[in-house]
């Protein structure tokens, strides 16, 4: 799956849980809003758009665009 994929997905309702420095994160999505949430720790981060989670949604200071290359789903 490629990055643009991965945003068209989560757009239309799919939750996504992927690896990135062997940590597990997991995009998910309820009536609230979009979620990127650290699963070890359950620091979670929200947005009321999934244009918004990849906009402003950061792992380490990161965009997951930024990283993408390095993440394992």
């Amino acid at each position: 799956m490629n990055y643009n994929e991965l945003k068209a997905r989560v757009q239309m309702g799919e939750e996504f849980q992927f690896y990135y420095l062997k940590a597990s994160y997991w995009i998910s999505k309820n009536k609230n809003g979009y979620y990127l949430t650290r699963v070890r720790d359950s620091f979670s981060q929200s947005f009321l758009s999934s244009e918004e989670l990849f906009k402003k949604g950061q792992i380490y200071g990161h965009k997951i665009s930024e990283i993408w290359s390095e993440i394992d789903i």
